[in-house]
Order: structure tokens, then sequence, then C-alpha cells
């Protein structure tokens, strides 16, 4: 995957698009590249798309989560996260994260439609 990202930057785009690029990934390594993914973004401050499904990872990377109703798909909420960077592992564990993380998890559940849900 570092490789897969290195190639990407490597022409030094100004807009990285990244579509569920760590999905696959074990937990621990996942957080590594989105720390890696970071120290990147910071160094070279690319714009980058992150489309993921992981509420968490969103919150961790992200200065904007912008989320997405059930087909069809339109944005039902827009959140800043205004954590600052550098964000360190600690982060993940404090309370702003955890707030956060609740409210894109809120909104998220208000987009997913009632016989999704396992309600009629």
């Amino acid at each position: 995957m570092r490789a897969s990202i290195a190639r990407a930057l490597v022409t030094g785009p100004d807009l990285l698009l990244m579509d569920e690029p760590f999905a696959a990934l074990d937990e621990i390594t996942r957080q590594r590249l989105n720390a890696d993914l970071l120290a990147l973004w910071q160094a070279q401050r690319f714009t980058a798309l992150f489309v993921t499904h992981s509420v968490f990872e969103a919150v961790f990377l992200a200065q904007r989560v912008v989320v997405l109703s059930a087909r069809p798909g339109r944005v039902i909420a827009d959140l800043a996260i205004d954590a600052p960077y550098p964000r360190a592992s600690e982060w993940r564990v404090s309370l702003r994260y955890a707030q956060l993380c609740r409210e894109a998890s809120a909104a998220l559940e208000s987009g997913v439609a009632p016989d999704e849900r396992g309600t009629s």
C-alpha cells in the first residue's frame, strides 16, 4: 500500500483521490498508514479526497467529514473536524475524538433507510 501511495505522490499532484485504500488491512497496519498519510500531507500539502467506511479513520484523518446517505447517495452531513495537526495516536483515545466519532456515526445512521436498519 505504501508503494501505491508513493507512486501516486511521485508526480506531486495537487489532488489525491483515494477510494478505500486501507480497507483490506489489519487495524495496526491501517493506523500506521493513517499516520504516514498525515505526515505526507503535512510535508506536501496536497488535497486528498479519501473515501472510507470507517468513521474512526475519517475522523482521525480529516479536516472535514462528508457523510453520504444510502441510495440515492446525497450529502446528509458535513462535519468540521477541528482538531489540530499533527494528530498523534493519543488523539484516538481523547474525549473530543470520541465525540466527533459519535456525531459522524449518528449522521451515518440517519442516512440509512429503515429497511437497511433491520426495521420496517
